[in-house]
């Protein structure tokens, strides 16, 4: 048997429960989230589901009430038939198309048009499958970036969760080395299975991505595989004020630098910081209630 968490709450309350899973180090993998509208004539009221197969426990719940900070949302908890509560878990996530990216679960079908990059990303992984707003925002500003003759010939993703960003990178920059890392261990075999889904070649060189398991920038191989002609980042405002120095230390002049995680009520703060570290504002996408941004370093 397999059981279901409900918590019904305002779509900004879901959305940033979203984000606080991405960034909970410590989150039991064996508990997978999903965030949708209740009803497409009530656009802001959302559910937060989550399916385990265990009767969930008081550690269960309470890590599910700690995704939302201040007033926790009634958790309605329900034993489900005997079902795969994985498929469970993707049901409703539909696919995307951002930019020149349509991104899919297994059970889609990729699109297979001309100019148009599938990406089957299951939903019950690692944060990023293109569903959040946060992610999709990064593959339309990619897309963006590229349209306006950013060349990149070295790419990091930092917190890349499924590893998409990072794919998505390889995709429009074929030539670039890439690397991609997590703070969160199930990441690396998560990043290693899409890659070999999706055709994405795995190892150092051109057209290869190399995928680390790091706080940050704390990693050898992230340290000697800069500086970068984009950096990535789609984790949460306080990690990316604090990052800022390193970010911008890790891209060369003229580097971009493209973030995503923030509210665009933590804008100003970002900005500010990456203004004293000495980039400056390239391009900006608003996406509900989330801000996507991409700096560029000063050139010397």
């Amino acid at each position: 048997m397999s059981w279901k968490i409900t918590a019904f709450a305002p779509r900004d309350l879901v959305q940033a429960a979203l984000v606080a899973h991405e960034d909970a180090w410590d989150w039991d993998h064996d508990i997978v989230i999903a965030g949708s509208e209740i009803a497409e004539d009530k656009p802001d009221d959302w559910q937060l589901e989550a399916w385990m197969d265990r009767k969930p426990r008081k550690a269960d719940r309470n890590a599910i009430a700690r995704l939302f900070p201040g007033s926790t949302p009634t958790l309605h908890i329900e034993e489900l038939a005997d079902e795969d509560w994985v498929t469970l878990s993707q049901q409703g996530v539909e696919p995307i198309r951002e930019g020149v990216f349509h991104v899919h679960t297994p059970e889609h079908l990729a699109l297979r048009e001309p100019g148009v990059r599938d990406f089957v990303i299951p939903a019950s992984q690692a944060f990023g499958t293109g569903q959040h707003a946060t992610t999709a925002g990064c593959l339309a500003m990619l897309s963006h970036m590229k349209r306006q003759g950013v060349r990149v010939r070295n790419l990091a993703d930092i917190g890349t969760g499924t590893g998409l960003l990072a794919f998505a990178g390889l995709h429009l920059w074929p030539a670039a080395r890439a690397i991609a890392s997590d703070i969160d261990g199930v990441c690396g075999p998560v990043v290693l299975e899409n890659a070999a889904a999706n055709g994405v070649a795995i190892g150092g060189g051109p057209g290869r991505l190399t995928m680390v398991i790091a706080a940050g920038m704390e990693h050898p191989l992230l340290e000697a595989a800069g500086p970068y002609d984009l950096l990535i980042a789609n984790i949460l405002a306080g990690p990316l004020v604090e990052l800022a120095p390193d970010f911008a230390s890790a891209v060369v002049p003229g580097g971009s630098v493209l973030l995503a995680g923030l509210l665009e009520t933590q804008e100003p703060t970002v900005r500010a910081a990456y203004r004293r570290a000495g980039l400056r504002l390239a391009g900006r996408i608003v996406r509900g209630d989330w801000s996507i941004l991409w700096l560029r370093r000063r050139r010397a």
